[in-house]
């Protein structure tokens, strides 16, 4: 009996045929680890998921890619749906991804929306409660992990853009169990000992789980307790935690922290070096105009001849000197003439000078001049003041004239 012999292409595109009539291989959803992970300029996806033993080729076209709804990256835990099915032209299988899905995002996304709805109903994201940060921080007090690349950067980019300011790094843990706390007592600890001007809390990119320690609710409580202003620089741009929503300031990544934290020397010497212009400007005016005054003095009359300036003021003086003098005697003339006129009056008014006329002043004992007979009664004892002495006398009768 003769043996059929097929090509590789007959034997590929059967196995194919075979692969997609069996139908558990045709509606997949498979758990794995993205890696190596190639975006081509056609639009085409091209990953590899992994497991603890085994690994699997996947491709997302084009058409399926636009409806992602996050950017897969190296590292992630995925779940991909698809099918699986050959390429004829290799004669390697592999999955051909419709969707994926972070594994275990649903559980947390919604432990994170509750969160954020709970401190923002308790006022942790208040903006009133925001902190200005220091112009030009003395220290900065770095909380990330002293083994990641974030703290580098950090310091790298403090050191080129503001040497003046000291980093001190308070090295935590940033995922795992134990993270959130000591993230939460590294803060406290350092407002307690006032050990910075300014604190940055953060770690580089990673997974969502990866940075959850930064949804924690007692580092949320610590960063808003913090009487320290409070930069949150974790993960990527795209990546929010609750620590973003509570710190004073959000920064998109670690090296944007430090970019924010302080001022770049470059920019502050053009401010100075454009000050210091300024001020040589106004010095350099201020001594013009005053060499011009001084050019105008040395050319008076006065500093060319300080005698005849004086005599100039001695006449002066002389003159005024007669004038007050003049001005001095008028006054007393007429104020002695005023004084005569009013001394005549009060003399021409005076009780004494009628007395002395030959009439006479009645008074009663207590000295109130009597001036009608209702004042006095029969037998009222009075005095009589003539311009020589005073008679006393008592009423024996009084008539009333008739008018």
């Amino acid at each position: 009996m003769d043996q059929q012999v097929l090509s590789i292409t007959q034997i590929n595109e059967y196995i194919r045929t075979l692969m997609d009539s069996t139908p558990a291989l045709t509606a997949l959803a498979v758990r794995g680890e993205i890696s190596n992970y190639k975006v081509y300029p056609s639009g085409h996806h091209y990953f590899t998921l992994k497991d603890e033993n085994s690994s699997l080729k996947c491709v997302m076209f084009k058409g399926s890619a636009l409806r992602l709804r996050f950017r897969p990256e190296n590292g992630m835990k995925i779940i991909a749906m698809g099918k699986i099915s050959v390429y004829p032209r290799d004669g390697a299988y592999q999955l051909y991804c419709s969707a994926l899905a972070l594994d275990g995002v649903g559980d947390l996304h919604a432990a994170f929306e509750q969160l954020k709805a709970k401190l923002a109903a308790q006022g942790l994201f208040n903006p009133e409660h925001k902190q200005k940060l220091p112009q030009y921080p003395g220290v900065i007090g770095i909380i990330t992990s002293s083994a990641g690349a974030a703290i580098h950067d950090m310091l790298r980019i403090l050191n080129k853009r503001y040497p003046l300011t000291k980093a001190v790094l308070l090295p935590v843990r940033v995922q795992g169990v134990e993270a959130p706390g000591e993230i939460a007592n590294a803060i406290a600890y350092a407002n307690h000992f006032q050990l910075a001007d300014l604190l940055i809390v953060g770690r580089g990119g990673g997974s969502l789980e990866d940075l959850w320690a930064f949804n924690d609710e007692r580092v949320a409580n610590a960063i808003y307790q913090s009487k320290i202003p409070i930069i949150s620089a974790v993960g990527h741009e795209p990546d929010v935690t609750i620590s973003d929503y509570v710190a004073d300031l959000r920064a998109a990544t670690p090296s944007n922290a430090a970019e924010l934290a302080v001022p770049d020397q470059n920019a502050l010497r053009q401010v100075l070096d454009s000050a210091t212009d300024r001020m040589q400007t106004l010095l350099l005016r201020q001594l013009r105009t005053a060499r011009q005054q001084l050019n105008a003095l040395s050319g008076s009359t006065t500093l060319q001849s300080p005698a005849k300036y004086i005599h100039l003021r001695r006449d002066t003086l002389a003159h005024m000197q007669t004038r007050l003098i003049s001005a001095g005697t008028q006054f007393v003339s007429k104020k002695k003439q005023n004084f005569v006129s009013l001394t005549a009056k009060l003399d021409a008014m005076s009780p004494l000078k009628v007395l002395s006329r030959g009439y006479a002043m009645v008074q009663s004992c207590d000295g109130a001049v009597v001036h009608s007979i209702q004042q006095v009664t029969k037998n009222t004892p009075i005095d009589i003041r003539l311009k020589d002495g005073i008679i006393s006398a008592e009423i024996l009768d009084k008539r009333e004239d008739a008018l």
